[in-house]
């Protein structure tokens, strides 16, 4: 078969310049999008009178074949094809001779590539729901089972003030949560069916543009043929949850990472998610948080780049928006391998209390507590701020803890101090004084695990 735009052209394609221009290694992922289009298509053609009843019944039938063909070997069915657009227009004709060669009737590469990437992404949007609400889990069941340890929590990576472990968790879950809130948007802005736009003004032929929705599942089609064929804002949109989703989870990876190292030694990784060094032994290294780490970097890479196509493109298609699937594919694949490493890893967590209990004991952690103490007994806040900077000044010059220092010792600083500052200073009523809606109380957190299990029916 000619190719799709050869007529006008005196002298062949370049060698060189086709080899940097063929895209189907890439877009050859969408071939069940683009027969499902062009079945779609072809019934739209036989309402129009294009083709008849009959050509209808034999283009659906020849375009499952080619559909049940690609299934069983994609690669060996592509022979110097374009795109993926080219190759399956070219096994139809193959297979129906003059009658394949009426698909391409009123429909434009320009709004076929862009109506088989809304599918596409509509579809990976449903996939990456399900892997977070996988990893939504894997959080919330390792938050239950450890909803009443007390964990040191950090600003600044100083221990700032303790927090039970199952907060500490869901505050991830609250993060991948609004990642699937994101997702679903982006599904619902990539649900609308460019095809029937044409090249950029539309089809001559009237053809059924909501009948062609329908059959391939879109809520809505578009309403400008110049901005169906050229708008890739639902792609930037799913770049960008991508970019946010890896975000959150390059810094769960990071705080695995730091705290399964020995010096800290807060949890151990599973086996299965470790591994060894090439020349010491002794190493168990947390490489695939390493890698989801690293990876964050190429999704938040690929959203820039796909902005930086854009910018600077008028109205309406241009061969630049070849590169958008290239960024797309990779963030998508990124994306969802990650998120099932995560889900799978985070059940293989070991806690290790010794080293937790260590470090609860450093930084003056309660000292937070023994200032808001003091303003319930009528100090303002700033001037307990004071004294209580003098108080772990005072402790730290004598190697103390704060609720090892005496009631006389306290006393230097503030009269307003009595034998019940000794019930403030402990791990249990500090993290459980924090009884107010999202704080880290432990009967805060029984109500936030019920919640979630009552919305999920886990």
């Amino acid at each position: 078969m000619s190719k799709l735009w050869g007529g006008r052209f005196k002298k062949p394609f370049d060698d060189d310049a086709a080899q940097f221009s063929y895209s189907i290694q890439i877009d050859k992922v969408l071939y069940p999008y683009d027969i499902a289009l062009n079945t779609a298509h072809a019934l739209a053609l036989m309402g129009a009178g294009i083709i008849s009843a009959e050509e209808h019944s034999k283009i659906v039938t020849a375009l499952a074949k080619i559909k049940f063909e690609m299934d069983l070997g994609l690669d060996e069915l592509i022979q110097g094809d374009e795109d993926i657009h080219s190759c399956i227009e070219r096994l139809l004709i193959l297979e129906l001779g003059d009658l394949g060669k009426k698909i391409h009737t009123g429909k434009s590469r320009n709004d076929q590539v862009i109506t088989d990437t809304r599918l596409y992404v509509k579809d990976q949007c449903d996939i990456i729901i399900t892997l977070l609400e996988g990893l939504l889990k894997a959080l919330f069941l390792q938050a239950n089972a450890n909803d009443k340890l007390v964990f040191p929590g950090f600003t600044h990576f100083q221990t700032a003030q303790p927090v039970v472990l199952a907060h500490h968790l869901l505050a991830y879950f609250e993060q991948f949560e609004r990642d699937i809130t994101r997702f679903r948007a982006v599904y619902a802005s990539a649900d609308v069916c460019p095809l029937g736009s044409g090249a950029l003004a539309g089809n001559n032929y009237e053809l059924n543009r909501e009948l062609v929705a329908r059959e391939l599942g879109f809520g809505t089609i578009t309403r400008n043929s110049m901005d169906a064929v050229s708008d890739r804002d639902f792609l930037i949109e799913f770049l960008s949850a991508s970019s946010l989703c890896m975000t959150h989870l390059s810094r769960l990876s990071e705080e695995l990472v730091l705290w399964s190292s020995p010096m800290i030694g807060f949890v151990t990784i599973g086996d299965e998610f470790t591994t060894g060094s090439s020349i010491m032994p002794q190493k168990k290294n947390p490489d695939i948080a390493e890698l989801i780490r690293g990876k964050s970097g190429r999704v938040l890479g690929n959203l820039t780049g796909m902005l930086s196509t854009i910018k600077a493109l008028p109205l309406t298609y241009n061969r630049d928006l070849q590169e958008d699937k290239v960024y797309l594919f990779d963030s998508a694949a990124t994306v969802r391998d990650s998120i099932r490493c995560m889900a799978k890893m985070i059940p293989t967590l070991e806690f290790n209390l010794n080293p937790i209990a260590a470090a609860l004991e450093t930084g003056y952690i309660l000292a937070t507590d023994f200032a808001d103490y003091l303003v319930k007994r009528g100090v303002p806040f700033r001037e307990s701020h004071e004294i209580t900077g003098q108080v772990v000044l005072f402790a730290e010059n004598h190697g103390r803890t704060l609720e090892q220092l005496s009631l006389d010792e306290f006393r230097q600083f503030s009269s307003v101090i009595a034998d019940d500052v000794y019930a403030v200073l402990t791990l249990g009523a500090s993290v459980d004084a924090k009884n107010v809606t999202g704080g880290t109380a432990r009967r805060q957190i029984q109500q936030q695990l019920h919640r979630i299990k009552e919305n999920y029916q886990w």
